[in-house]
């Protein structure tokens, strides 16, 4: 983790502005312009933020209540505790993680995602999310994952800011995996904004990247729901974060629009 490592500080990036939605303090100058200009467009930001990060709790401890061990964490962003690891390592301290990030913020604060139970074990791997074939053949994931046993792969709030054909990448990394593996995905949409210039949707918070060069696309629920061709999708399918597996929620479904964010989890058989 040594050496210089260049941040590009003057130039505003997800995971930084994301790190400072969740009030976290790994992010510059520029993050925090760009940040504060999505939460004029957007106020709910901080909501959707939180609430993609609930879901990342309440999938890993449905996977690991299907004994689930091994979970494959791609676009891990900054460390933001509870890490996936730590979820898991509580409910099965031999719960063994692996981290892909290809962001050298992420890298600098990788130490933080390392903190694995006695039993367990962590990883980190720099790769891009592009290239499945460079992840899963990294000599840091094969030291730490045994791929003929399941693995739970957690894309969360990535996908959408991921070029190229996403729906191929998300083949090519479950593919390999023994059955019995899983897919969670957390992904944005603008399905819940009442027209392209809705003044209060999400499309406002997304053209805030766009206009900054950061490229993202929301896709719509079918859409999201075709990222699980081929693996069986657990209960209740394709919905709202805060509403997966969670029957006796009680926000209204005007709440759905802040948060714009549909999950699912599916299994390889």
């Amino acid at each position: 983790m040594s050496g210089s490592i260049d941040l590009h500080t003057d130039v505003p990036h997800s995971a930084r502005m994301y790190d400072y939605f969740l009030g976290g303090k790994d992010n510059y100058q520029a993050d925090r312009d760009a940040a504060e200009k999505a939460l004029q467009e957007f106020p709910a930001v901080r909501v959707t933020a939180r609430t993609n990060r609930e879901f990342m709790r309440h999938a890993t401890r449905y996977l690991a209540g299907q004994g689930i061990r091994q979970f494959l964490d791609i676009g891990t962003g900054i460390p933001t505790a509870p890490n996936l690891h730590q979820v898991a390592q509580e409910l099965a301290p031999e719960s063994r993680v692996v981290y892909v990030d290809n962001d050298p913020l992420v890298l600098s604060h990788a130490r933080a995602l390392l903190t694995s139970t006695e039993e367990g074990a962590t990883a980190y791997v720099e790769a891009d999310a592009g290239d499945p074939a460079a992840i899963l053949s990294s000599p840091e994931l094969l030291d730490t994952l045994d791929l003929s046993q399941p693995v739970a792969v957690s894309l969360m709030a990535l996908l959408h800011f991921v070029p190229g054909d996403v729906h191929e990448i998300v083949r090519k990394l479950m593919e390999p995996l023994a059955p019995g593996s899983y897919l969670a995905i957390s992904h944005v949409t603008t399905d819940f904004d009442d027209s392209p210039a809705d003044p209060d949707g999400m499309m406002r918070l997304l053209q805030v990247y766009i206009d900054r060069g950061i490229p993202v696309s929301p896709r719509p629920k079918a859409e999201v729901e075709r990222l699980f061709d081929g693996l069986e999708l657990v209960e209740p399918g394709i919905e709202v974060i805060h509403r997966w597996r969670n029957p006796g929620i009680e926000h209204p479904r005007s709440h759905d629009k802040k948060v714009s964010l549909y999950g699912g989890v599916g299994k390889k058989l």
